[in-house]
């Protein structure tokens, strides 16, 4: 019988044990003899055992259906056990059960079998009425609960948009687990009489409620609270349901309580009408995308183009002699889409008030934040809005070093004074980690020391990283704002977009992060808490203020603003992005600016298709969110596994764990590997939820220098062009394979196919190898697995532009500018390059390699020996900045000393 060690999850478990009983009913139906039945009638009792409490939380088959089946295989009707297994399964698998109710006994013919949702056109799909269950908690005896369920469906009418079924459960735990096991879950109605324990003792049931971070204990509430803290909680698990507490009792009783994102409130109601209709149109509410459907109706006016853009409409191609095959490609749908127009229902992005300004309200309330700005031309000016808005000339801000360069231009444009700050390098596979919470502190405390706090504006870090790599954003924001309590974090989420849509991932995301900060500065415990760590500190030296976890004091601000590339993570055309907002002083200080910023670098005539489909992309992940993720990470998961326990892609293949990829002093969990093949899955959750960094198990980073191919070879030269496998990114020895939420497990099973047969070529080169060619083989490896320069950190700011004092800011717009005067600049060869003592060489350009992506120089930062060793030994094909024909360009003596002079004179004017 399959355990939790086996699956990450019961909803794979699920999947699977239905495929295996599928499997073995089959097996018995074609040969009913003893032996056989012997045989494989202990698997079959496993199969059902294991699935019987699993099927209580889905509305498909149903518990009544299950218990059909039991019978059939306990009265040995193993033709009818297979028949009803097989159909069931096949509904599963297609999703069928979601368009039309299945008929299950075996006179009664289903047409449709064989149909799979995915293979309808999307015309038909688009036709058929979305289907989502309700959750209903309430402890009923069998009389009971087929009385309600039948309330229920009866309210159904055909003009009703959606087709949902319900799904009754007892007990308040049963409904945490519902809610986070069924993922076509969209409301829940709870209802006075409920339970509170489950009577499902099944582990890999019990594990879901080890998720919850529940503030108190449950055992010790009373009965009449149990509704109101189930709402609380279903709103913090997954804050995209309707939830709707049906209660006896008073007004006055319930009207102080907290009772999380629930939608009614309804008093002894058995009016199963209203809640009906308050059902639909709480999904209705998610469902609408105000800009998208803008956009179609605008498609489907007749109108004559005056205006700009002969595309739209498509009359210059349907003129067309020559591009047809543009319309042909695109479809009419496209063209008639496009336009240069605000009015006739649609909207500005620059000033909207219409149905852009909804859909941004929309995914302001999607994305959990205060607001939401949408963004037509990707992150990167994303990124430079939120610095321009808030950083003035002269501000000083934290920045990662290896975050994206659009963030270094930022500091350009805005004028910042930039402290670089350095992640852990993971030297052994030329990547870097994340930059650990006592090198920001220790930056802080110095800048505090020196009485330059005041002009510290902004913490400026990636989470998650490219290759993964995840900040505890809570203890992160906790201990900056206990040393600067106005502190402005920008959060760069690129890549973590999808996160807000996974309970154990939404904790360390920027705006879940903010609104838990917000609510618990609140309270007197956080007060008291701060005051007695104030008064126990009072005397400390800055090592013990490194070595304790520092509270933030009860009249901090939260100010925290992330980046999201929609694009990359969800669903969204290219270069749909979004700016998420949850600042207190907005409003008051930021609101002017931050528009003004959006105006600058925001064009005015945006996409409007990429703004449609970040509307819609919106509505998905509050539908579907939820399923989409918990599948990707699945298929991440999968992957792991796969490889890790294959024994010939051992031989070749490492992936990297979070011991690989997070040093052991910031694993405080201990945890090394999210699988071993000797004892099954780890608890990741535990590692999410104490690490100072986590990995995401989405992307699965493949160390492949055991190949003798460095990354960018074995990306573009085998992946791509020999098995059409894309990916982003390497490093000199790995390559990085992210699943996303339209990853399916037969990607996942082509991926592996794909290695073992690379595998297989290698073994046949080994067999066949001269002793010449071995060693030659034998080299490549050793220079990709051992011989690699170690990471260099940022050397530092040259003195010209920095300004007095022993703090490492410096002035990255002056030196940016600077090099635009030709004459102020020298070029140095490369591979002849030398620090000399008391001779400083300063970078006048970016120098950003891709790999790795981020600048290893920047205007203004000295040449040290160790970035000079680090490029002579990078062997990849672009390196921004850097010309080969004439080499490094550099500032000339005579310009620093020139700047120094003038830096000096500026200071003593001051």
């Amino acid at each position: 019988m399959k355990t939790m060690s086996n699956y990450f999850s019961a909803i794979q478990l699920r999947s699977d044990s239905w495929s295996a009983l599928n499997e073995v009913a089959n097996a018995l139906a074609r040969s009913p003899d003893e032996k056989t039945i012997k045989k494989l009638t202990p698997r079959v009792e496993d199969l059902l055992q294991q699935l019987a409490p699993i099927e209580t939380y889905w509305a498909f088959p149903g518990i009544t259906a299950f218990d059909h089946l039991r019978r059939h295989f306990e009265h040995r009707n193993f033709e009818d056990l297979a028949f009803n297994v097989r159909r069931i399964t096949r509904a599963l698998i297609s999703g069928a059960y979601r368009r039309r109710a299945i008929p299950l006994g075996r006179d009664e013919a289903d047409t449709e079998e064989l149909e799979d949702e995915a293979l309808l056109s999307p015309e038909a799909r688009a036709m058929t009425k979305p289907y989502f269950e309700v959750l209903v908690v309430d402890d009923l005896n069998e009389h009971q609960e087929r009385w309600l369920r039948s309330s229920l469906q009866s309210m159904h009418r055909n003009e009703d948009q959606f087709h949902y079924e319900p799904v009754i459960v007892p007990s308040f735990e049963d409904a945490l687990i519902g809610i986070l096991f069924n993922h076509n879950i969209q409301a829940v109605v709870i209802r006075p009489g409920l339970a509170l324990k489950s009577r499902n003792e099944i582990s890999v049931l019990q594990r879901y409620l080890t998720l919850m971070d529940v503030e108190e204990d449950i055992d010790e509430m009373r009965p009449e609270d149990y509704g109101p803290k189930l709402t609380r909680l279903i709103a913090k698990v997954r804050p995209e349901l309707d939830s709707y507490l049906i209660t006896d009792r008073s007004v006055e009783a319930i009207a102080g309580l907290d009772l999380g994102r629930c939608r009614r409130v309804f008093y002894n109601q058995e009016d199963f009408q209203e809640l009906h209709l308050n059902i639909l149109r709480g999904v209705q509410t998610r469902f609408k995308t105000p800009f998208f459907t803008a956009l179609k109706d605008y498609s489907k006016q007749p109108t004559g183009v005056f205006h700009a853009m002969p595309i739209s409409r498509g009359k210059s191609i349907s003129r067309s002699h020559w591009i047809q095959d543009m319309g042909a490609f695109y479809g009419p749908n496209i063209f008639l889409a496009e336009t240069s127009a605000t009015s006739g229902g649609l909207d500005s992005l620059l000033e909207p008030v219409g149905p852009i300004k909804k859909a941004q309200e929309n995914a302001s309330r999607a994305f959990g934040s205060k607001q939401t700005f949408f963004a037509t031309n990707g992150t990167s000016t994303c990124n430079k809005i939120v610095v321009q808005a808030l950083v003035r000339p002269g501000d000083i801000v934290l920045v990662d070093r290896d975050c994206h360069k659009s963030h270094h231009y930022g500091m350009v444009l805005s004028g910042a004074n930039v402290v670089y700050l350095d992640s852990y390098p993971l030297n052994e596979y030329s990547m870097y980690g994340a930059v650990p919470v006592r090198e920001i502190k220790k930056q802080l405390l110095e800048l505090k020391a020196a009485g330059k706090l005041d002009r510290v504006r902004m913490l400026l870090l990636t989470n998650c990283t490219f290759d993964g790599v995840v900040y505890d954003v809570r203890r992160v924001m906790e201990e900056c704002l206990a040393i600067k309590k106005d502190l402005v974090f920008l959060w760069d989420e690129a890549w973590f977009a999808f996160a807000r849509f996974n309970p154990i991932y939404r904790q360390r995301t920027a705006m879940a992060t903010a609104e838990f900060l917000r609510e618990n500065l609140r309270t007197t415990k956080s007060a008291s808490a701060y005051e007695a760590q104030q008064e126990a500190l009072k005397d400390a030296d800055m090592e013990a203020l490194l070595n304790t976890r520092l509270l933030p004091p009860p009249d901090a601000r939260v100010r925290a603003y992330a980046t999201h590339s929609t694009h990359k993570t969800l669903t969204s055309l290219r270069q749909g992005s979004m700016i998420h907002v949850h600042d207190q002083d907005f409003k008051g200080e930021v609101e002017q600016s931050f528009h003004e910023a959006y105006m600058t670098h925001t064009s005015t005539s945006p996409n409007y298709q990429i703004i449609a489909s970040l509307d819609v992309g919106r509505r998905q992940v509050e539908l579907e969110g939820y399923e989409f993720v918990q599948r990707q990470i699945e298929a991440a998961l999968s992957m792991r596994k796969a490889i890790a326990t294959h024994p010939l892609l051992q031989k070749y293949f490492k992936i990297l764990t979070a011991s690989d990829m997070v040093p052991e002093e910031h694993r405080e969990s201990g945890i090394k590997s999210y699988y071993e093949p000797d004892q099954g899955w780890d608890d990741i959750w535990d590692s999410w939820a104490r690490d100072e960094f986590v990995l995401d198990a989405s992307r699965v980073t493949l160390a492949v220098g055991g190949t003798g191919w460095d990354g960018d070879t074995f990306k573009t030269k085998i992946l791509m062009e020999k098995f059409g496998i894309q990916i982003n990114k390497t490093s000199r020895n790995t390559v990085l394979f992210m699943t996303n939420i339209g990853t399916t497990r037969s990607s996942v099973a082509y991926l592996i196919e794909v290695l073992v047969q690379i595998a297989q070529e290698l073994d046949d080169l080994q067999d066949d190898a001269s002793q010449m060619e071995q060693r030659a083989f034998d080299k490549r490896v050793k220079s990709l697995m051992e011989d690699l320069p170690p990471l260099p950190d940022f050397s530092r700011f040259h003195d010209a532009f920095r300004s007095e004092g022993t703090t490492p800011e410096g002035d990255i717009r002056t030196a940016f500018f600077m090099s635009y005067d030709e004459s102020n600049c020298d070029y140095v060869d490369l591979n002849n390059a030398k620090t000399q003592e008391g001779v400083d060489m300063v970078s006048a350009t970016f120098i950003i390699p891709y790999p790795p992506g981020f600048p290893i120089l920047v205007p203004g930062q000295v040449i040290s020996d160790e970035i000079l060793d680090f490029m002579r030994a990078l062997d990849v094909n672009e390196i921004h900045g850097y010309r080969p024909d004439l080499g490094l360009r550099i500032f000339s003596s005579e310009a620093l000393a020139r700047q120094a002079g003038q830096g000096a004179a500026s200071r003593a004017a001051e």
